[in-house]
């Protein structure tokens, strides 16, 4: 049986399963609308395990390996945030089936062999702080971590809109585990990481945003990124090209009432 059927009768016995047990109620859809099909027991409790289907029928081969994109920037960096909010962000809310991010505060600071200060940043401490919460922050939110970042940077204040930015996108994640990673050991563990990779770049880097593809870095690629991500990731991913890279319509089997 193909996997396609498979999955179908499998919502098809859990449906059934869910609906006909007096005692097993429904559960209540206690999800946001972005992980919707990231399982079968969410697609179940949110009752949209037809337009999973469907949508999983127009998903890229799994065999082919996403566009690798990693960003090494600075929490404050202008350039940085209108790189994240008017192209990172964007395209990956379209493309994230052919494409993962990696995001890296990160950038021209400097480490250095202090307890209290161990790092300085381009601008300044407020930087450095909320560098590390970014990084407290993709390390405790996992999936949601790329939604809360991009909601900070695209804030008149990145450090006032931490706060508010985690509970809209990661309510199971308390702002005091953030904050206690921030003062605490985790933090500065964190960031010593970020440091090393930033460090390790080859060739070196010499300003931010700096992206990295597949791991590689080329000046040809960076200003293809600049200009339209979207359509340079739509050109480096290897599979075939998912219609939004197109623009082709996509006929699904849908009912209207």
């Amino acid at each position: 049986m193909k996997l396609s059927g498979l999955l179908a009768v499998l919502l098809l016995l859990c449906t059934v399963r869910i609906s006909s047990g007096g005692s097993h109620p429904k559960p209540a859809c206690r999800y946001p609308p972005s992980q919707w099909c990231r399982s079968l027991e969410i697609a179940i409790a949110c009752n949209v395990q037809k337009q999973c289907m469907e949508l999983n029928a127009t998903r890229p081969n799994l065999a082919v390996p996403p566009v690798s994109v990693t960003l090494y920037y600075e929490s404050l960096c202008p350039a940085c945030r209108v790189f994240i909010t008017q192209q990172l962000f964007p395209t990956w809310t379209i493309l994230h089936d052919i494409m993962t991010v990696t995001l890296v505060p990160y950038g021209n600071a400097k480490e250095l062999p202090s307890e209290n200060s161990p790092f300085t940043c381009q601008h300044g401490e407020p930087e450095c702080r909320a560098n590390m919460i970014e990084a407290c922050i993709i390390h405790l939110s996992r999936h949601s971590a790329f939604r809360i970042i991009s909601c900070m940077e695209s804030s008149a204040d990145v450090l006032r809109a931490a706060q508010s930015c985690l509970q809209l996108y990661a309510p199971s994640v308390s702002w005091s585990s953030v904050s206690s990673c921030v003062t605490g050991g985790l933090g500065r563990q964190l960031m010593h990481v970020n440091a090393v990779m930033t460090r390790g770049l080859n060739p070196a880097h010499t300003h931010v945003p700096w992206v990295t593809f597949n791991g590689e870095y080329t000046e040809e690629n960076e200003d293809k990124a600049m200009s339209s991500l979207f359509h340079l990731v739509c050109q480096l991913y290897k599979g075939v090209k998912p219609p939004a890279c197109s623009g082709a319509p996509v006929r699904l089997n849908r009912g209207f009432c």
